[in-house]
């Protein structure tokens, strides 16, 4: 066959063979007659097709770049642009909270998370020349997407450096046991002012939103020696507190006692003065009776001075100047008649 042929080794001059020779086919193909216009006209359409717009994220804002210089800030949504490289667009996400650590890294977010102490940030001098071992997270987002982008360079890598310059300038103004205990506040608000004044110094357009101390201990080697000094505060605190607690209850139930015994005086002391009053009046009135008759008021006074000494008593007024006259006492003598009956009947 004729295909066969062709594909057949066939021996050179020197008696080697030589490899076989393929010939393509001619085909006839119609010539295109196209213009230099529509060609170029066609790329143009390519070019803006493929480069002539962007889309910006509800997330993020669109910044607009004209032969290497800002031009324009676009909001979210479909937007027309020149193609590159006569404009170019970059598209930050504004709403996003960024952070930084210091003193450690994530080295696997977990569940459970894994972290890396670099102490190599983490250890710092305090106000009392003592080191203190912390670590910080701060929390940013970008306010100014033009700013974030041409002002700084590496502003993830700003940030961190400028937090541990800001947390090692206020943690060297307070005492361990303040950063230890109840100055940790105080001490977050003034790192997290200090660093937004850094970054606005930069022109960032960087905003802080948190800055938070995660872990704040002594240096390994005396973190025993200073779990005994807290336990120890800790003790001295409970005590205080406890003795402030009697001393609230007790001076109360003082105070209240003293006031009982004032108003208990208080009206002691009225009633004695009313009563004071109500005797004078009484001799006043029966002074004024003894002077309209004396002798009535004086036999008076007598028989009701004797009826108040001689409680309990039978007594007799006997009147006239003749002596004492024989008494028959009624009253004795039907208690004496009627013990009598009763002893008969017995």
């Amino acid at each position: 066959m004729a295909w066969q042929d062709d594909f057949q080794m066939k021996r050179g001059p020197g008696g080697q063979y030589e490899m076989p020779q393929f010939k393509l086919p001619k085909i006839n193909l119609p010539k295109l007659k196209l213009s230099a216009s529509l060609i170029i006209l066609g790329i143009v359409i390519l070019w803006f097709v493929f480069g002539g717009y962007y889309i910006v994220e509800p997330d993020e804002k669109g910044v607009v770049l004209r032969f290497g210089s800002y031009v324009r800030t676009t909001d979210p949504g479909f937007h027309l642009k020149f193609p590159p490289p006569i404009e170019r667009v970059y598209t930050p996400k504004v709403t996003e909270v960024k952070r930084t650590e210091v003193g450690f890294r994530i080295e696997d977010p977990g569940p459970p998370a894994r972290y890396r102490d670099a102490l190599e940030e983490s250890l710092m001098l305090t106000g009392d020349e003592n080191i203190i071992d912390l670590d910080v997270v701060a929390q940013y987002k970008i306010i100014d997407p033009v700013k974030y982008l041409f002002n700084v360079r590496g502003p993830s890598a700003t940030v961190k450096a400028a937090a541990e310059a800001a947390i090692r300038e206020i943690i060297g103004k307070y005492k361990i046991d303040e950063a230890l205990t109840e100055g940790k506040f105080m001490i977050q608000e003034e790192t997290r002012a200090l660093l937004q004044k850094i970054l606005d110094r930069y022109d960032s357009g960087l905003q802080i939103i948190a800055f938070q101390l995660q872990d704040v201990h002594p240096p390994q080697q005396v973190r025993d020696s200073f779990k005994d000094v807290a336990s120890a505060m800790e003790d001295k605190n409970r005590l205080i507190n406890e003795s402030h607690g009697y001393r609230n209850s007790v001076i109360p139930e003082a105070r209240g006692k003293v006031s009982q015994i004032i108003k208990v005086a208080q009206g002691y002391k009225e009633e004695r003065i009313n009563h004071a009053k109500g005797d004078a009046e009484k001799f006043t009135s029966i002074l004024q009776e003894y002077r309209k008759a004396r002798d009535v008021t004086r036999k008076r006074l007598y028989i009701e001075t004797m009826e108040e000494v001689l409680t309990g008593i039978d007594k007799y007024i006997v009147e006239g100047k003749s002596g004492v006259l024989p008494l028959l006492p009624l009253e004795t003598l039907k208690q004496v008649q009627g013990r009598g009956q009763g002893k008969e009947g017995k």
